[in-house]
Parts: structure tokens; sequence; C-alpha cells
């Protein structure tokens, strides 16, 4: 299949795959926004970023690579604006604010989406889920899982390199399992399950085996024989579990 703009970052993570092509992706999505939120085109300082960042805001990951990203005071601008606006809600959530213990209750169901009645509790971890850097990412994955499965339905020499490849970690395996079941066909779907599910259960036992034998390494026993494909797979391993890259540097301003 030739390839096209929006096939580029799909292949491109193929080819740079490693125990998950989707991690790859993530990471790449994740760079680029840090890019427009905080790089050298100055988005922070057009109004109508600044509105959408001040009504969603960061979640606690993103503020951590936000601040390792080197861009003090562009930082310094998005909060000071989003930090009035967490002001003005504020005073909104607690104007008319009466506290009530939840002792009282002990056993009365809790109201409201976030199971508490505690309006300002309630206020806060709803702002707590909010963060605009995922929510841009979560966006662009849902065009890469597309995609991903056109390629894969239409595309022979995509789909060998996916069915050839390390397979995928857990959390972005799910995504997978969650987008072929609403993208596939009956029959596709069978024969996807019928290939996928084994190369993950194949890969996740060949991780296994390399942190198995990274520990052995450590017996004295074992000092002079070969590292193997072991040397990293700690951070393989996690990666396998939840995804991301825990090895890596954080992703700092190009100066």
């Amino acid at each position: 299949m030739k390839e096209q703009i929006h096939t580029i970052p799909i292949n491109d993570a193929m080819e740079n795959a490693g125990e998950c092509p989707f991690c790859y992706i993530e990471r790449r999505a994740e760079e680029r926004m840090m890019d427009f939120v905080l790089g050298a085109g100055a988005s922070y300082m057009e109004s109508d970023i600044r509105s959408q960042t001040d009504a969603e805001g960061f979640c606690r990951e993103h503020f951590r690579k936000m601040f390792r990203y080197g861009n003090a005071l562009g930082n310094a601008w998005i909060l000071k604006t989003h930090m009035q606006r967490t002001i003005e809600q504020y005073n909104s959530a607690t104007k008319n604010f009466k506290p009530q213990s939840a002792k009282k209750g002990l056993f009365r169901k809790k109201s409201g989406e976030e199971g508490t009645d505690n309006q300002v509790a309630a206020w806060i971890k709803t702002r707590e889920k909010s963060c605009y850097i995922c929510n841009t990412q979560e966006k662009s994955f849902r065009t890469y899982l597309d995609t991903f499965f056109t390629l894969y339905k239409k595309d022979e020499a995509f789909k060998k390199q996916v069915l050839e490849g390390q397979g995928f970690c857990l959390t972005h395996f799910a995504d997978l399992l969650t987008g072929a079941d609403e993208r596939l066909s009956e029959t596709e779907l069978a024969a996807f399950y019928e290939k996928i599910l084994p190369l993950e259960k194949e890969n996740l036992e060949r991780v296994y085996e390399d942190t198995a034998w990274f520990i052995e390494k450590y017996d004295y026993k074992n000092k002079d024989k070969d590292w193997k494909n072991s040397k990293d797979a700690v951070q393989r391993a996690m990666q396998k579990q939840k995804g991301g890259y825990p090895a890596e540097p954080f992703y700092e301003m190009k100066k």
C-alpha cells in the first residue's frame, strides 16, 4: 500500500516499535504537544490556546514534564491565567458551601459523579481528570487506531510486520483489542484474535525470560555467562506492564 501522510506515523512506529509501537506513537505525539505548548512557536501567547489550557488544565505528570521541559517563563504565562481561572472556580465552588459530616450517614449512597456530597471536593476531583495534553493525545490516538486497522486490513506487508513484531504493552494492547472490536467485521475479528492473542502471550513470556535471566546473572555461578537480551530487561518489563519508556530522560526544549 502506497504510503500517505496519515500512514507515515504508523509506519514510522512499526519501524521503531520495540516493545510497543503505540508507546512510540504516544511518545512522539507528546513531544510534539510539548513543543506546541511551550516551544519556540510560543502558542502559550495566543489567547485561543490559553483559553483552552486554562479550561482543561494539565495533569500532575504533564505539569512535571512541562517543568522539566525548560521554559520557565512560558510555564509562568500559562500558570498565571490558569491560576486566575482556578481561583474563580474555587470561589464559585465555595460560595454557598456548608460543611456536612460524612459520619452522619455512614451507609448512605454518595451523590454526584465523584462519589462525594462535598461540592468543593467534587470540583477538585473533576478538574484532576482533565489535561490539555492528555485530551489532545487521546483524540489523536483514535485517529492512529483507525489508520492502524486500515493498514492491517489492506496492506499485507504491514500485517506481516505486526505479526512478526514484539507485541504491545498491556495498556495499549487493551486499546488495540477495543479498537478491533469496534472496527473489524465478525470474520475479520475472529482472524485477528487468532493471531494477536498468541503473539502477545509469546512476547510477554519473552520479556519474562529476559527478566528472569537478569536476576540469574547476579548469581556468582553465572558471572561469566552471556547477558543474552537481559541487560535492559527491567525497563522493558516495566514498559510491557504499563507502557511508556521508564529509562528515558525527560524531553527538553531545543535551544
